[in-house]
């Protein structure tokens, strides 16, 4: 008895139709998943072996386990990068969103030129920071700055500003503030738009002043961009080394040494690769603990959270 032909369903036709479709796409962006995935994941890896051995990227490595981690947290000049690190990132982050959100608020109104203040704010943030160090450099030279020619002008005494180790890293944290703070305007005036507009006039009605509207209203509404650029200005001071490599190369006396610089004095200077490789796995690991700090907050502040 011969086999009755099974005839195939809209649902399996569909199904097969999806298959094709599915393998097609897969078929055109595998060289572009393969070249990402090369140029990512094998620098990581090799990386990680890297930070276990003793390598000068000249003479053939050798294994030395864990001695570069050891090292590393007993090496007074990684102690001093760490902290300078923490200094730069406690005041920069919270005083970038605090900038940037007052000077969102100050541009989020209906006046004149307010589009070209908008710009004006923003360009810093788009300059480079290979620009800004040449820049400032020039502008803050103890000897022929315009920094301490106006100084002079008001009768105050000459700076030492980047050649101060006691200034040095307090300037380059102001020069990031002048640049970085653009950003934080850019969102948070995104981030005003959102502001339900009937809950402000709702609350001009019953008397609510300023103060009350941005405490009540404008502060909760605004609440998770601020979580986010929170997260993004840490990464971001976590990460510097252009300004600093043009401007200072991490001195006076290593007062603005950061842990980005000190990877590539160790790595590139003093051609400790594995050494160097250790300290950028410490620095992964920190930026991995924010990212899932930042994840584990938003959700507890959630009220899914306990969905998800």
């Amino acid at each position: 008895m011969s086999p009755v032909p099974i005839a195939l369903t809209p649902l399996s036709q569909d199904a097969r139709r999806r298959r094709r479709e599915s393998t097609t796409a897969w078929l055109f962006i595998s060289p572009s998943v393969l070249v990402i995935l090369g140029l990512s994941m094998i620098p990581v890896i090799w990386s990680l072996l890297l930070s276990f051995q003793a390598n000068d990227l000249v003479t053939p490595s050798r294994w030395v386990g864990m001695d570069n981690y050891s090292a590393l947290f007993q090496d007074p000049n990684f102690g001093q990068a760490v902290r300078n690190t923490l200094i730069y990132t406690v005041l920069f982050v919270p005083l970038s969103i605090a900038f940037g959100l007052a000077l969102a608020l100050a541009l989020n109104r209906r006046v004149r030129l307010v589009s070209l203040y908008r710009t004006l704010f923003f360009v810093p943030f788009v300059v480079s920071a290979t620009a800004q160090g040449v820049l400032f450099s020039f502008m803050l030279d103890p000897q022929v700055g315009v920094a301490n020619s106006l100084l002079h002008r008001l009768g105050l005494s000459p700076q030492g500003f980047l050649t101060d180790p006691a200034q040095a890293l307090f300037v380059l944290i102001a020069i990031t503030l002048w640049s970085g703070s653009g950003f934080c305007v850019v969102v948070y005036l995104a981030a005003l738009q959102d502001v339900p507009q009937t809950l402000l006039e709702a609350a001009r009605l019953d008397g609510a002043g300023r103060w009350n509207l941005l405490r009540h209203i404008v502060f909760p509404t605004v609440m998770p961009v601020t979580m986010f650029l929170l997260v993004w200005q840490t990464i971001t001071a976590l990460q510097v080394f252009d300004l600093v490599y043009v401007s200072t190369k991490g001195g006076p006396l290593g007062s603005t040494t950061l842990i980005v610089f000190f990877i590539w004095q160790q790595a590139f200077r003093n051609f400790t690769a594995g050494y160097g490789a250790a300290a950028a796995y410490v620095l992964a690991v920190a930026l991995l603990g924010l990212g899932l700090a930042r994840r584990l907050l938003a959700r507890r502040r959630s009220p899914e959270g306990n969905l998800r």
